[in-house]
């Protein structure tokens, strides 16, 4: 039966009312997000993992959270922080990576994911690293604990207090390793906070934490062996632009991961916790990095200030020279632009005399539509003195004196 062309006219026309009619309602249904005050989309309403967040890394913008702030066990990402006082222990030059590590019985004797160390047992720290951020040894994370600060039990407590000075408010860890133990616990938001201070001020952690296939030695009393070693991070390999970071499995954590991304010069890091499988978690960790990649640009100002002097009152000179960083970076969400960025300068207190150089006097607070993208604080780039009363008479005097001479 042929249908007239009045008929498929009308067809048409029903058929694109419909279509019309269901765009109107999801846009009416789908609910929305504020995200720091730029409304966007509710991406991931059908999350499976109870808790999971994703930040910009350069600035620590949330751009997207679900019960970000429930306590739960992390298994191995755990070793994010233990990592981090490897770190700053090597920064501040406490040891190096070619120090040497003996495995004490303690640390040999650790369950779960292992690199089967003997008591002992000899290795460099840099090997050290490799088994915990890519075989995620939980032996090599409690011999690195014992080597940083004398005994497991003493790094815990410098575990404790770099997260407390952090900010990490709902975190107490228990071991250094991530085995589950009664109130060994953290959040998704504490889990970004310090996966953010490693990866941001530490980013040679990537050197490590993108190795796919490597190999340690082991060093024993029966001689030497090769063992080798294979990423726990399937996701590197699933997800384009992924750099790390850490993941996790328990029986009672279940599956959490801690995934750090690149594109384009925006870094991000997205963390799931509590997931039922290691297919869910993957696949949450990509959904998040990739709303956060669609949603957060850079901004980046190098021009920070419009002036290198400013007036100081009582000083042996009427202006003091300041400074600033380099650049500012923030982060620019979906519908707003560059030019709307408002550059304020704040003096923290009324600028007088005396004036040391490296002080910091104030700073430039950068903000869009009311919203804060972050501030950069200004230094005094000299000294400058106080003005006394017998430098006072010194200039009056030469004033004068210049006064005399332009007289005659």
């Amino acid at each position: 039966m042929k249908i007239r062309k009045k008929n498929k006219g009308i067809i048409r026309t029903v058929i694109a009312f419909f279509m019309i009619l269901l765009m109107i309602c999801r846009g009416i249904l789908v609910p929305e997000l504020v995200v720091n005050g730029a409304a966007a989309t509710e991406p991931m309403s059908d999350l499976q993992s109870p808790s999971c967040i994703v930040i910009e890394a350069t600035t620590g913008t949330v751009l997207y959270e679900k019960n970000p702030d429930e306590k739960m066990k992390p298994a191995s990402v755990t070793k994010v922080m233990t990592l981090l006082l490897i770190f700053e222990a090597i920064s501040s030059g406490q040891y190096g990576l070619e120090d040497i590590v003996t495995i004490s019985e303690h640390a040999a004797s650790m369950g779960g994911s292992q690199c089967f160390f003997e008591a002992g047992e000899t290795q460099t720290v840099e090997d050290m690293i490799k088994c915990i951020i890519i075989a995620s040894g939980n032996d090599a994370a409690v011999a690195m604990g014992e080597y940083t600060a004398g005994s497991e039990e003493a790094f815990v407590n410098k575990m404790n207090e770099r997260a407390k000075a952090l900010g990490m408010e709902n975190t107490h860890f228990e071991n250094a390793c991530g085995l589950d133990v009664d109130g060994h616990e953290t959040t998704a938001r504490d889990i970004a906070i310090m996966s953010r201070e490693l990866t941001v001020n530490h980013p040679e952690i990537f050197n490590y934490s993108g190795i796919w296939m490597d190999s340690i030695v082991h060093k024993t009393a029966r001689g030497e062996s090769q063992f080798d070693l294979a990423n726990t991070n399937k996701f590197l390999k699933q997800y384009t632009g992924a750099t790390g970071l850490k993941t996790g499995f328990t029986n009672s954590a279940k599956y959490c991961m801690s995934a750090t991304a690149s594109r384009n010069g925006i870094n991000l890091i997205a963390v799931i916790m509590g997931a039922e499988t290691k297919e869910i978690r993957n696949s949450e960790a990509g959904r998040l990095l990739d709303y956060g990649f669609s949603v957060c640009s850079i901004y980046n100002d190098t021009e920070i200030l419009s002036e290198d002097l400013l007036k100081l009152d009582n000083g042996e000179k009427k202006y003091v020279k300041i400074k600033s960083a380099d650049s500012f970076t923030g982060v620019l969400m979906s519908g707003e632009s560059s030019d709307n960025i408002k550059k304020e300068m704040v003096l923290y207190d009324e600028l007088t005399a005396p004036v040391n150089k490296d002080d910091v006097l104030g700073c430039v607070k950068y903000s869009i539509n009311g919203r804060s993208l972050g501030a950069v604080e200004i230094y005094a780039d000299e000294d400058v003195a106080k003005l006394t009363f017998g430098l006072s008479m010194k200039k009056v005097a030469k004033m004068h004196f210049k006064c005399y001479k332009a007289s005659e």
